[in-house]
């Protein structure tokens, strides 16, 4: 399994779409802030809008661009041009999802709206150096044929409503977060930390190697000759890229498998620890309280996982 693909395993993402929205002439609509473990996505079907994030200046959208928010920031969509909302907007169902209209007519503006789910303690270190607003447009030339067919495909299957469309659209927006995040990292604009290093396919090997075999004592050597560099040049660079020495690096990753196992298992704490590269239960105790802010035994309990036998 890739790297990218192991890490949105581990953030145990689960992705729901919440209304369908049409609307025409003047609108605006407010979302609160969601809930810890949320991140709310909206995806022009057609048509344009601007969002107002927070705090933040306003962002335009047009067909085809998609806007995350990994830790559910309030913000509004509005039409581009600011006018007066020409007509209050009413609920209804278009056989497929809810839908919020405020005309009879043609819609300027076609929008689906949901969320994806994640596990918090778990998703820490692949979304803590997302943007609080992140935008993915189709219109950038990089990469992006795939998450233009799959925009198309969704469109599709939410314009004809054949059955199981629903359960199709959801499946696919899966997807749709893994090419976003596959996309940014891609960009000129992330900041540092993990899908810089994916997106480099030097250093990305050294990640893979330590998702792929966490237990393992991994040199600066080693990983530099995976990267194909001498050990200084792998660490500086490295660190540029990532915001974080390749030790730690190594261990935030052997946190987040061993914060999976605890709540997906039932398997004892000091095993998960030899697991992930501690030959003591004491010592994972206490690597996993300094970056996780609990005892293991306590996060399995506070986040619902399985008691230890």
């Amino acid at each position: 399994m890739d790297a990218l693909s192991r890490l949105i395993q581990l953030a145990q993402l689960q992705g729901s779409l919440d209304v369908r929205c049409q609307f025409a002439g003047g609108f605006a609509v407010d979302h609160d802030p969601a809930a810890p473990g949320e991140a709310l996505f909206h995806l022009v079907l057609d048509g344009d809008c601007a969002i107002e994030p927070a705090g933040e200046a306003t962002v335009p959208l047009e067909t085809g661009d998609l806007v995350i928010f990994p830790r559910g920031a309030a913000h509004r969509i509005r039409d581009r041009t600011g006018r007066v909302p020409a007509a209050p907007i009413r609920l209804e169902h278009d056989g497929l999802l809810p839908l919020r209209r405020n005309a009879d007519g043609p819609a300027d503006l076609d929008l689906l709206c949901g969320r994806f789910r994640y596990a918090p303690a778990s998703a820490s270190l692949l979304l803590s150096t997302l943007p609080a607003t992140l935008k993915v447009s189709l219109r950038d030339s990089a990469g992006m044929d795939a998450l233009q067919a799959l925009v198309a495909l969704m469109r599709l299957e939410a314009d004809q409503r054949q059955p199981g469309a629903l359960a199709v659209v959801t499946a696919l927006t899966h997807a749709l977060f893994a090419l976003a995040l596959r996309a940014h990292a891609a960009s000129d604009s992330p900041q540092a930390g993990l899908l810089p290093l994916l997106a480099d396919p030097r250093l990305g090997a050294a990640v893979q190697a330590m998702l792929a075999d966490p237990a393992r004592a991994w040199t600066l050597e080693e990983l530099g000759r995976l990267a194909a560099m001498s050990r200084a040049s792998f660490a500086r660079h490295f660190g540029e890229r990532a915001g974080m020495t390749p030790a730690d690096c190594l261990t935030r990753l052997r946190m987040q498998i061993a914060a999976d196992l605890l709540l997906r298992t039932r398997r004892r704490t000091g095993d998960i620890g030899q697991d992930v590269g501690y030959q003591s239960e004491a010592a994972f105790g206490k690597a996993f309280r300094h970056y996780m802010g609990n005892t293991p035994a306590r996060f399995r309990r506070e986040h619902g996982g399985f008691e230890a036998p």
